[in-house]
Formats: C-alpha cells, sequence, structure tokens
C-alpha cells in the first residue's frame, strides 16, 4: 500500500462519522477489501521500482510542492504506509483535510517554523505559557526566528509584514490557562494561527473550527496514551502540509513506523482515556480545592485529565512523597504522573517569564491517569503532609468556581 492510499479513501468517504466511530476506524478504511483486520507495520526504509523514468516524475512532483508521491512508495523519508495511517486518522479526528506526522513534538514545531522562515517570514508572535521547550526554542532564536511575546489583547498590534505565524496553546503548559481561539484567529487576520492542542486533544476541542489553520500535538501524550512513544504531528491544510514534507525530507525529522503503528492504536481508545481520566481529574480538583493544604487550583473550563495546583508547603516534598502516582515529567499516560514545573518542563524558560506566565515554584502539575479515584486521592493525601491541615480553607477551585462547586466533568466526544 502506497503512503496516499488511505488518504484517498478517507476523503472519498462521504458520510460524517462521529469522534469516536472516527478514533476507531480512520486509517483502517481499506483493511477488510486486503482480507486484514489489524493495521500491518511496514518497516522498509526503501522500495523496488523498475521505472526510474515514472519515480523521477514523482520525486520532481514531490518537490515542487510537497505532494505525496502516488503508486508505490520512493523511500522512508518521503512517506510510509504504517505512519500514513495514523496521519490519516489524525487529521479526521482534528477536522483537518491532512496532518504530517514527526519523530516528536519539538520536531514538528521546529518544521513549522523552517517552513515558515523558508518563504522569509521568520517573526512569530506568541503567548505565553507555552511548553518549556517551545518558549526556549522561540526565544533562543536557534531556528533564526525572532518572537514577540504578548498577551492576547495584543496580538493584532503585534503583527508585522514579516510575521509567519502565531503560536499558542490551550489550555496552557502548566497553568491550565484557555484562551478565546476565535477571538485569537480573528485577531491574526491573514497570519495563520498554530494552537497547541495536545492537552484537550480533539475529543474535547478541534481549534480548526474557532478559526485555527494548524493545530499541533505532542502524540507521545495522550495520543499514544501509554508512555511508550515519542512523536508529534501537525494537522492542516493539504497546501500547508506539502511544505512540512518538504522539511521533514529536508531535515530527516521522521516517525518510525512502529511509532505509527502504537499511535494509531492509541487513537482507538483515545475518546474512552480521555473521558475516564477527566472524570477523576475533575473530582481531584475539587477534593484538593477544598483541601487547607493547598494555595490554589487550575483547573479548566473545558475539562481535561490535567490538573495543576500551588501547595502552601514544600512542593519538592509533595513530589518525594507519592507512592502509587509516578513522579516523572511527560503526561498523557494511563497512569497517573506528577512533576514540580520550575525544576523540570520549564526550568529552561527564564524565572522572570516564568513567574510572569504565571508559573509559581510552588505549583505542581498532576497528568491524572486511569487508576480508581479513592487510591490517587490516598497517594496525594498522604504526600501532602499534615502540615497544613491546621489551617482554615485559603482558596477557590479554579477560575470563576466558589468553594463548594465541583468543577465539571466534560461530556465525552465534544467537539
Amino acid at each position: 500500500m502506497n503512503p496516499s492510499s488511505t488518504h484517498a479513501y478517507d476523503r472519498a468517504r462521504p458520510t460524517p462519522r462521529a469522534l469516536a466511530t472516527e478514533a476507531v476506524h480512520a486509517g483502517r478504511g481499506d483493511l477488510a477489501r486486503q482480507g486484514l483486520h489489524a493495521p500491518p507495520i511496514d518497516l522498509s526504509t526503501t522500495y523496488p521500482s523498475y521505472d526510474s523514468r515514472g519515480e523521477a516524475a514523482r520525486i520532481d512532483a514531490f518537490a515542487a510542492g510537497g505532494a505525496l508521491p502516488e503508486g508505490t512508495p520512493v523511500y522512508g523519508r518521503l512517506g510510509n504506509p504504517t505512519v500514513a495511517r495514523f496521519e490519516t486518522a489524525l487529521a479526521r479526528l482534528e477536522g483537518t483535510e491532512c496532518a504530517v506526522a514527526f519523530a516528536s513534538g519539538m520536531a514538528a514545531l521546529s518544521a513549522v517554523l523552517l517552513a515558515r522562515a523558508s518563504t522569509g517570514l521568520r517573526h512569530v508572535v506568541a503567548v505565553r505559557p507555552l511548553y518549556g521547550c517551545s518558549d526556549h526554542l522561540l526565544t533562543a532564536g536557534l531556528l533564526g526566528s525572532e518572537v514577540t511575546w504578548v498577551d492576547p489583547a495584543g496580538i493584532a498590534d503585534a503583527l508585522r509584514p514579516d510575521t509567519g505565524l502565531v503560536l499558542v496553546e490551550s489550555p496552557a503548559n502548566p497553568t491550565l490557562a484557555e484562551l478565546d481561539l476565535r477571538a485569537i484567529a480573528h485577531a491574526c487576520g491573514s497570519v495563520p494561527l498554530l494552537a497547541d492542542n495536545t492537552f484537550a486533544t480533539p475529543v474535547l476541542q478541534r481549534p480548526v473550527e474557532h478559526g485555527a489553520r494548524l493545530v499541533l500535538h505532542s502524540a507521545t501524550k495522550y495520543l499514544g496514551g501509554h508512555g511508550d512513544v515519542m512523536a508529534g504531528v501537525v494537522a492542516c491544510d493539504e497546501e500547508f502540509a506539502g511544505r512540512l514534507r518538504q522539511v521533514r525530507f529536508a531535515t530527516g525529522g521522521v516517525l518510525h513506523p512502529l511509532a505509527g503503528y502504537l499511535l494509531l492504536r492509541g487513537l482507538a481508545t483515545l475518546p474512552v482515556r480521555v473521558r475516564a481520566a477527566s472524570a477523576t481529574a475533575a473530582e481531584l480538583a475539587w477534593r484538593l480545592a477544598a483541601d487547607p493544604r493547598v494555595a490554589r487550583v487550575h483547573y479548566p473550563r473545558i475539562g481535561g485529565a490535567m490538573v495543576a495546583f500551588e501547595v502552601h508547603g514544600d512542593p519538592h516534598e509533595v513530589i518525594a512523597g507519592v507512592r502509587l502516582v509516578t513522579p516523572a515529567v511527560s503526561l498523557g499516560s494511563v497512569d497517573t504522573l506528577i512533576q514540580h514545573p520550575a525544576s523540570i518542563s520549564h526550568r529552561i524558560v527564564a524565572e522572570t517569564d516564568r513567574h510572569g506566565a504565571g508559573v509559581s515554584d510552588r505549583l505542581l502539575r498532576m497528568s491524572v491517569g486511569l487508576e480508581d479515584v479513592e487510591d490517587l486521592w490516598s497517594d496525594l493525601d498522604e504526600a501532602l503532609g499534615t502540615d497544613w491541615r491546621t489551617r482554615g480553607s485559603v482558596s477557590a477551585p479554579g477560575p470563576a468556581r466558589t468553594a463548594g462547586e465541583r468543577p465539571p466533568v466534560p461530556r465525552p466526544g465534544a467537539r
């Protein structure tokens, strides 16, 4: 099977399907006709061809616009059939024409920046907070980009003739701050809006429906879902996908076929995992907000499986005290993870910039998994210790919530 065949099949299918159905079936539409049930893993790096003239023509077509080669695959750096299945499925879930997968989320973001810079558009307007390494990539100018950091209200005024991109993350890492994507897209005018949708996933939010042109995922997180695959992906239209494929071919940031297979398998359970983990996260957020040892809880209105909270005591002692929860960087796995952003994920961001974006030194970020809520609460209760039990209630839950109000549990399959 060539890398474009599953794309063509899914584009030809006229009947809309619910997100849960797409998660199970997208990228697999041709399997039954081939007598297959599980998607095959194509590990080939190169493919035989006795038609060198035809191969030259296909390479020319790719060089002209990044179009996927028709017919037999040529070389693994141009495309892989297994990875193409994942790209097809993710595009269906995000509601875009295409998706282009990379070896990591940072490789995906780098490709976007390089694609814009290649046309002379090196300026980026961005809103903090972002994932720490995304922040660093922009601030350090490692790819020749120049960044202007603004509040959402300042986006329109920050645009320049050489602005190639507006970059936001909502809910944001690690504070879970939410942005009005529709208003931001309007402020961008003709400049593409790139929305990092890693935390929400297409189960809770589809940014293209609010005006974003590009949707970024660290697929390492919820899309894979089991802590055993590293990848990134950009969902977009065919025109931008062509440029991204060209950058991927030139720079070599390709996704391994086995990773593509694991991601496709992960997508099949994505709605179920996000729904279950979000229900537990909402309950834990409510309990933490009522706990006098916790100064503040951040939990997004959109819901989701991420909870951030600031403690009165030493956050490092909480990290050292968990036994069931895993103290580790990353997120989106079936097991619950907790980390201290100021020490790990956002350590690379200057302290003044961290604090300015709301990332305090007492903030902990927790990715809630699929364990039983009572077991998780028991572990957190023990890790929080007893020093602050005698204090009165000091905080309300997340934004616009009162002390007795439970955070809403997100609806499954919300679009």
